[in-house]
């Protein structure tokens, strides 16, 4: 599978983070736009409007198939991001009451998102049907625990302290395991390897709950630097990078040894703010969209299979995912592209080539015919300077304006 540029998009909300210096920055979604069954019409916040048509995601993924046999019934899956409006119609039923670690006006219960990622990020996973909309979750009977942690992404954000930080993401992390969370969405990423975050996750996999994180997307159009992202990279993380509409790696995205799997990051008709639907992303490949996607079909897995740890539920996803070899794993998509479908009709007796599985002991030869493939060597010349820097990133903010669409979105160009 070939790395490559996408078009530029039409337009970009470039979410970025700061150096030391200054707190984590967050983004507001840029106007997007319906799908061209609606006119290709511009989203606003302030006008509620449908999609008969349903997101494109949901055929790459096979759902159909995977909703034969769970839909995520009795499930809570925390989206620790910018909160979750509960006033769209697709959430109000599927959203409880959450936590707000963030204040700024916000709801106590997490269920306002003045960002509007969040509420995207939730549709995905967990949108009921509404009549004359297509659009709905992959999980669409799971339920929803916002955890706001962040209020806005800009520098009056930063400088009024309501834009992600380190310490309220582990807070946030934590919250979703006290409410009750067996999934905990994490689409966010920073290149810093942070106590706080790491001892989170390791709390929430002991408690029996599966952190799916952003495996992250790149700064600019030139920024090459590969490496771990975090929470991502954390033992019992589940990392998730993004790919196209044709399953191909996205230059967008950051690759690297951290990288598990991967999911649809692009052409995402979701939930917006609480007008409704929206087709994001259309020319960025967002690994934000990709990680919802992922928490979503763990949700499948943790309602057909509760017995099961976390580590269970991530070796199905990764075991299955698409891929050429099926011994090997590369730097751009990790085990490949997940099938929620075959994730929970694999019967696990040791014997499947791939990762280990976390149950059956891995002998000379099965650790031998696994390997790791680095497709993606590079040298950063800034990598000095990149170390210095503390950034986070909302992977995959970009929401973008999709001007006259027809048939079908075939933009794919990055968040940032």
């Amino acid at each position: 599978m070939s790395r490559r540029r996408v078009r530029a998009a039409l337009v970009a909300a470039a979410l970025l983070l700061a150096p030391v210096t200054a707190a984590p920055a967050a983004a507001t979604p840029a106007p997007a736009a319906l799908p061209a069954a609606t006119g290709g019409q511009q989203c606003t916040p302030d006008r509620v409007a449908y999609s008969p048509e349903s997101p494109p995601a949901l055929r790459r993924l096979s759902a159909e198939r995977a909703w034969a046999v769970a839909t995520g019934r009795g499930v809570v899956v925390a989206v620790v991001d910018s909160g979750v409006d509960a006033g769209n119609e697709h959430l109000t039923p599927a959203v409880l009451p959450g936590v707000d670690l963030v204040g700024a006006g916000g709801d106590p219960a997490g269920r306002t998102d003045t960002a509007g990622h969040g509420t995207a990020v939730a549709g995905q996973i967990a949108a009921r049907q509404v009549e004359g909309s297509g659009v709905v979750g992959l999980a669409p009977d799971a339920t929803i625990l916002p955890v706001r942690v962040y209020h806005a992404d800009d520098d009056r954000a930063r400088e009024q302290g309501v834009a992600p930080d380190a310490g309220r993401i582990a807070a946030g992390i934590d919250a979703a395991v006290a409410g009750g969370a067996r999934v905990v969405n994490v689409s966010m990423s920073t290149p810093t390897d942070t106590p706080a975050l790491r001892e989170a996750v390791e709390r929430a996999t002991a408690a029996g709950a599966l952190v799916v994180a952003s495996a992250g997307n790149r700064a600019t159009s030139s920024d090459e630097a590969d490496g771990p992202r975090y929470p991502a990279a954390y033992d019992g993380a589940l990392a998730v990078t993004a790919v196209d509409v044709d399953d191909n790696p996205s230059a967008d995205a950051i690759h690297g040894s951290h990288v598990d799997v991967a999911a649809p990051g692009t052409n995402i008709l979701t939930t917006y703010h609480a007008a409704g639907d929206c087709l994001l992303s259309g020319e960025s490949v967002s690994t934000s969209y990709a990680t919802a996607y992922v928490s979503a079909a763990a949700a499948l897995l943790a309602e057909r299979y509760p017995e099961e740890s976390p580590a269970q539920w991530a070796h199905r996803l990764e075991v299955t995912a698409a891929r050429d070899q099926p011994a090997e794993r590369d730097d751009l998509v990790g085990w490949g592209v997940v099938r929620p479908a075959e994730a929970l009709a694999f019967v696990d007796d040791g014997t499947a080539l791939g990762p280990p599985s976390p149950v059956h002991r891995v002998d000379a030869a099965a650790t031998a015919a696994t390997r790791t493939v680095d497709v993606t060597p590079r040298v950063d010349p800034l990598a000095g300077a990149r170390r210095a820097a503390v950034w986070w990133a909302i992977a995959g903010t970009t929401l973008v304006l999709l001007a006259a669409l027809a048939a079908r979105v075939a933009g794919r160009r990055r968040r940032g």
